[in-house]
């Protein structure tokens, strides 16, 4: 005889249980687009901090008193103190094409990558550098010719732009850029208020 417990249990219909899995699926794929967005974010996190700490290394390049080095004559005064911005460094890497989907491992030898340019110009004038891998490629520019496809306006020569180019999905065709520009007016030189972005995912 079977008991009136086990009568009035019951399983679940297969049209539950199809809804079950079909809302698992839902889930799981909003899981998945999320976790993407996230990690891209954190990657191009890289970018946005190290193009700010360029534009402060310009800043701190053009604030620094350059003088040259001569035997001022008693009763004379010596030549003025003068500020200058650094001029364009090379890319890094020299290609200027970001690693598809990969990190690049700066060369810390001498003449290449960031331990290029001197007192005047480059990545020493910045006095920038990166040790770690990294997924962009980088450029300071002092001037108006620059890659970034964004809107980024012509400037004059008293002015700079710190660009990165990434591949991050590593398809070589479409890149994500930035930028962070800044000028000299009124003889200090200032920072954009905002980075200009363009594919920032990419």
């Amino acid at each position: 005889m079977i008991s009136p417990r086990l009568r009035q249990a019951r399983g679940f219909t297969l049209v539950e249980l199809m809804i079950v899995v079909a809302i698992i699926g839902v889930l799981a794929a909003l899981a998945v687009f999320g976790v993407r967005k996230y990690l891209a974010s954190a990657k191009s996190a890289e970018a946005r901090n190290n193009i700010g700490s360029i534009n402060r290394a310009a800043v701190t390049a053009y604030e620094r008193e350059l003088m040259p080095s001569e035997l001022v004559p008693g009763g004379d005064t010596s030549a003025q103190v003068t500020h200058n911005l650094c001029d364009s460094s090379i890319p890094v890497p020299s290609s200027g094409t970001p690693p598809p989907g990969k990190k690049y491992q700066p060369s810390t030898k001498q003449g290449s990558d960031y331990a290029t340019g001197n007192a005047t110009t480059g990545w020493r004038c910045l006095q920038f550098g990166i040790e770690e891998p990294h997924y962009y490629a980088y450029k300071y520019t002092r001037g108006g010719n620059f890659e970034l496809t964004t809107n980024l306006p012509v400037l004059p020569g008293m002015a700079w732009a710190a660009e990165a180019k990434g591949d991050l999905n590593g398809d070589g065709f479409v890149f994500s850029e930035f930028a962070g520009i800044g000028g000299i007016e009124g003889g200090f030189a200032k920072i954009a208020t905002t980075l200009l972005e363009a594919n920032p995912d990419e």
